[in-house]
């Protein structure tokens, strides 16, 4: 359970032609292999759900039912949102596989270099 209090700002900055600080993560360069670039996309997508989900509940929140004997009330936008980018997430990733499978199939590899490198010889 992850539970956020207080005053929270996100600041998206682009450092393009500037130092970086500190050391870089990269998530989906993996040595061009297509299968370890597809799940770096799945984690770095369920990063983003987390982002959008956390803020969206809050202490002692119930779900937006109206009663006398609630007060306090979760905000339900941000998790439909992220169902729906779930499920489209889920299919995406699965287009993805079914795409590796062919090339897998075509080319004999899921390297990146051996099938561009396949291609340039034909």
């Amino acid at each position: 359970m992850v539970t956020l209090e207080g005053k929270i700002e996100l600041f998206p900055v682009v450092s393009q032609g500037c130092r970086p600080v500190g050391k870089p993560w990269v998530i989906t360069d993996c040595e061009r292999n297509l299968i370890k670039k597809l799940v770096g996309l799945a984690i770095f997508q369920t990063s983003v759900y987390l982002l959008y989900i956390a803020p969206g509940k809050l202490i002692g929140g119930t779900a937006p039912i109206v009663s006398s004997e609630f007060q306090v009330y979760s905000n339900p936008l941000p998790h439909v949102l992220i169902l729906t980018a779930i499920v489209v997430g889920v299919a995406t990733l699965a287009l993805g596989l079914a795409l590796v499978v062919r090339l897998k199939e075509a080319y004999g590899s899921i390297e990146e270099d051996e099938i561009l490198a396949q291609d340039r010889d034909a």
